[in-house]
């Protein structure tokens, strides 16, 4: 029953992060009409901190719903077969689910948003753009979950400002989408290698030892 909440609060938490996205999109450069303009920025910048903090908070309350499927993925990949297997067949999908109906209702309320992030370079270096990202958010990601801050609005800010530069960083090439890839697995791996403390020869000698008997 657990399990079904979560994949529940997954797929409602996706939707309203579409929305939450597209809605501030729609505050700023429709309802107060600021254009490209510096300020136009930094104000979306702002809200997007302030709606990061509370789907971080809506993570906390509905004890581990995700927007995120890189996020839920790169978890999975660090864990065992019993939870990478519920994450690739059903929190993936409901969150996958959640956006889809999210986007489809966007499009028919408001259509004047636009078609969202667009590839203005071609598409091999699009993926090698967006395959370094994702690599960097799952760095982020696993380096705060193994420091575990007790602080929850440290914890917060670091991420939210981490994603933010980097999709700032990626936005002009290609949207800056950060979606999961195959980078998920190379940055769970990489984190592993350089983070995990290395066995002394004295401990693979008796891991061998044992293994041999």
């Amino acid at each position: 029953m657990a399990r079904f909440g979560l994949v529940l609060w997954d797929s409602i938490l996706s939707f309203m992060w579409v929305w939450a996205s597209a809605l501030v999109k729609l505050f700023v450069y429709g309802y107060l009409e600021l254009g490209h303009r510096p300020e136009a920025e930094i104000l979306k910048i702002s809200l997007g901190v302030l709606y990061m903090f509370f789907f971080a908070w809506l993570g906390e309350v509905t004890r581990g719903g995700s927007y995120n499927p890189l996020t839920v993925l790169s978890y999975a990949f660090s864990g065992n077969l019993d939870r990478f297997l519920f994450t690739a067949l059903g929190r993936i999908p409901a969150q996958v689910i959640g956006s889809i109906v999210g986007v489809r209702l966007i499009k028919a309320i408001f259509p004047e948003i636009g078609q969202g992030p667009r590839l203005s370079v071609d598409i091999h270096r699009g993926a090698l753009t967006e395959g370094l990202l994702t690599f960097m958010v799952v760095m982020v990601s696993m380096g705060l979950k193994k420091k575990d801050p007790k602080s929850f609005f440290m914890k917060t800010w670091i991420s939210s400002i981490a994603k933010i530069t980097l999709h700032i960083l990626g936005s002009d090439l290609t949207g800056g989408i950060m979606n999961p890839a195959s980078a998920t697995l190379l940055g769970v791996w990489a984190f592993r290698l350089f983070t995990e403390p290395r066995k002394s020869k004295v401990q693979q000698g008796e891991e061998y030892k044992v293994k041999s008997e």
